[in-house]
């Protein structure tokens, strides 16, 4: 059986969600950054972790994020 990215342990089949190329536990697909429960195919993906697309995916790495778009002066506080 696959191990869950999140490393809480081994995926059983009845259990289990793709995403990002990996099995996961339903409830360990979560947004890196605010942990909302996500769906698969539905979020987004930076380093090979998930993320919501709004707000957090937007705000992190979209063309409003520090050294995009022109705005270099702008950063992102988490």
């Amino acid at each position: 059986r696959p191990q869950c990215p999140s490393l809480c342990g081994t995926v059983a089949l009845s259990e289990r969600v793709t995403s990002l190329g990996k099995d996961w536990h339903r409830p360990c697909l979560k947004c890196e950054k605010c942990s909302k429960t996500l769906s698969a195919g539905s979020h987004a993906e930076h380093d090979g972790k998930p993320y919501c697309n709004n707000p957090c995916y937007s705000a992190l790495f979209g063309p409003k994020g520090f050294g995009r778009g022109g705005a270099e002066s702008h950063t992102f506080t988490k």
